[in-house]
């Protein structure tokens, strides 16, 4: 027997409308949470040190959790995750000193890790059961544009809170934070609702079930990482990640800092944020929009290099600004191919995946992105402290630029598959 069948169309809405909620929160407290650290007395050592926490965690947990998803089944794994959310972001919101923070982070990392991934194999899985021709770009694309939006409105709404300040006696950036902690509940409630498994049910307790999918984990996971051995065109696209991920550590952490080193101190760039990470993340949302479309006409590998490298180079430009403005408009050229780049990214690991093993792959991804981002961290925290935010940011752009190269062996196997459709009429 299987689970009650879900059409495409209905995975797709469920993808779309989790994939907000999820973002939502994010929306609300990503141009705070490095603030938010630095005015509880943190140096910018101790933020990046914190924030690595995360990526560590995520390194040691990314395949185990990825594997389960494979195993067990994405809903429990997506349940699971929902619930630490929202216990992660408690103990952030009331962390007194850098120990805190780092625990907060180490959560952060757990969710991360048993989230990356089984929402959208959930949905390539279901959408292929019920049609397994079904491109799936196009509606990743969709989601990458959902994404945008929830953030930058969540963004946008983060500002006019700090702004607005209603609570006295307290800072003026947790406010963000507690809406962000209600609406995380609320995406674990719909999670609960939607997300409905399609695998075979397995006959026995409900206990044996999950005991035999866990003790298959590390089969699982030693299958997907397999794959990187034997399939050099996904061993090729997940190593990007090392590359990608050093250039997010500038857009996504630093800016705040170089911002409030050019606007004069954290509270002022907590109001200018808001808005500007709301507009940032609309083009981000532009971005993934034009990825759908420019993949059409480039391919989607063509699309992916491009993207990355005219990132890179607007993170090089955030760096060299000299002023607010100057910074605000590279960062919002760089989110805007972020946008693009993202959904392209995630279907050319998708190319290389199956039902089997969709999520690990996936998490393999995560877990070279999140290690990666660790590591960039614990150097280019010393490096700003030691020379400059901006010198730092530059290298990071600098360096992410050279990882585009690695989309050629995905971009010469896409070619050949199309010549092969091309050469099918005339075969026949």
């Amino acid at each position: 027997m299987t689970g009650q069948a879900v059409s495409a169309a209905a995975a797709r809405r469920t993808l779309l409308l989790l994939t907000a909620t999820r973002w939502f929160p994010v929306g609300l407290i990503i141009g705070l949470v490095t603030l938010l650290m630095l005015e509880r007395g943190l140096s910018v050592s101790q933020v990046a040190f914190a924030i690595a926490t995360q990526g560590i965690v995520m390194l040691a947990l990314e395949l185990p959790t990825g594997g389960l998803a494979d195993a067990l089944g994405r809903r429990p794994v997506l349940i699971v995750a929902g619930a630490i959310a929202i216990v992660a972001a408690v103990v952030f919101v009331l962390a007194p000193s850098f120990g805190v923070f780092v625990l907060a982070w180490a959560l952060q990392g757990i969710f991360r890790a048993l989230d990356s991934g089984p929402l959208e194999a959930w949905y390539v899985d279901t959408t292929h059961a019920d049609d397994p021709q079904a491109p799936v770009e196009r509606v990743l694309a969709r989601a990458g544009t959902v994404l945008g939006l929830a953030i930058a409105v969540g963004a946008l709404s983060s500002g006019g809170l700090v702004a607005w300040a209603p609570l006295g006696g307290t800072s003026p950036l947790l406010l963000p934070f507690a809406l962000a902690i209600a609406v995380n509940v609320a995406h674990l409630m719909l999670t609960v609702l939607l997300v409905r498994g399609t695998r075979p049910v397995v006959p026995g307790s409900r206990l044996r079930r999950v005991a035999g999918s866990v003790r298959s984990v590390p089969r699982t996971v030693a299958d997907g990482v397999g794959l990187l051995r034997t399939a050099p065109v996904l061993r090729s696209v997940v190593l990007v990640e090392v590359f990608w991920s050093v250039a997010m550590i500038a857009f996504e952490t630093f800016h705040q800092v170089r911002l409030a080193e050019l606007v004069g101190g954290t509270e002022r760039a907590g109001v200018i944020i808001g808005p500007v990470s709301a507009v940032s993340w609309g083009l981000f949302a532009v971005g993934a929009g034009m990825g759908g479309l420019a993949s059409h006409r480039i391919g989607v590998a063509w699309t992916a290099l491009l993207s990355r490298v005219l990132n890179g180079v607007f993170v090089v430009g955030m760096g060299l600004a000299a002023g607010p403005v100057g910074l605000i408009a590279f960062f919002l050229a760089a989110y805007t191919l972020h946008g693009t780049a993202g959904p392209m990214h995630n279907t050319l690991l998708h190319r290389q995946a199956g039902p089997a093993n969709r999520a690990t792959v996936l998490s393999i991804n995560s877990m070279v992105a999140g290690g990666s981002a660790s590591l960039g961290l614990l150097a280019l925290g010393p490096l700003a402290e030691h020379t400059s935010t901006a010198t730092a940011i530059v290298v990071a752009g600098a360096f992410s630029v050279l990882g585009a190269v690695l989309y050629l062996p995905a971009r010469r196997q896409e070619r050949e598959v199309a010549r092969a459709v091309e050469l099918q009429p005339t075969q026949a």
